[in-house]
């Protein structure tokens, strides 16, 4: 399991989250993903712990907590394929055709 980080600082690097989380134990991987056009980080990541127990206190010591001049938004990362299969269908209604075309 892993924890998502949000409203992060568009300078946060991977090695400022690593330095916070590690006040919690071990942290095991870091990803910061960032625009593709722009290269920037994308304002969240998501951070994995050695153990369930020092993610729970990782969440509980950060959430809401400020850093970097904001307050930090700190849970249980849902899986990819819940998160997606929500928008999924979007794709079939957003043409719109040619009713503006004439």
């Amino acid at each position: 399991m892993s924890i998502y980080v949000g409203n992060l600082s568009y300078q946060v690097t991977e090695d400022d989250i690593r330095g916070v989380f590690a006040e919690y134990g071990t942290v095991k991987r870091v990803q910061v993903p960032t625009d593709r056009e722009t290269g920037r980080p994308r304002g969240f990541a998501f951070v994995e712990m050695g153990t369930d127990a020092e993610e729970d206190a990782a969440i509980n010591g950060l959430d809401g907590a400020e850093w970097m001049g904001r307050d930090l938004k700190v849970n249980k990362a849902k899986p990819r394929e819940d998160r997606g299969s929500s928008g999924g269908n979007r794709g079939g209604y957003g043409g719109g055709g040619g009713r503006g075309r004439y």
